[in-house]
């Protein structure tokens, strides 16, 4: 029970994380591209491999709080089917180079930056 109220309170700071930086990327950046979408997945990629790795490797972030912090508030925040709803409208809307962009561009870059904070976690 430990771990699914770990999950569901850290999942709700994930989402509302979510919800806030990517309108606050929109709001900088414009809606011309996912960008929103792209900056969390690509802070989410990075957070999960800093939290496995160092998770991990020490006892200083116990097994609930890990897991509440990857399962929880990573999934929360990252936004897998938000990234496929919005690639699929830009296909049908025409924008191929656009969709296109942001499937390389997501895929490569974050796990660009999983590894980075795997380096990251393996320097603590």
């Amino acid at each position: 029970m430990e771990i699914a109220i770990a999950i569901g309170l850290c999942g709700a700071m994930g989402c509302l994380t979510r919800y806030y930086l990517s309108g606050w990327v929109y709001g900088i950046l414009g809606r011309g591209f996912p960008y929103g979408t792209f900056v969390v997945n690509v802070i989410g990629a990075f957070i999960i491999g800093l939290l496995m790795e160092f998770g991990l490797r020490s006892a200083l972030i116990p097994p609930t709080l890990r897991v509440g912090l990857t399962v929880g508030f990573l999934g929360g925040l990252t936004t897998f089917s938000t990234f496929s709803y919005e690639t699929f409208r830009l296909l049908e809307d025409g924008e191929f180079l656009i969709a296109s962009a942001n499937v390389v561009l997501s895929v490569l870059v974050c796990l660009l930056f999983t590894w980075a904070g795997i380096i990251t976690a393996r320097h603590l």
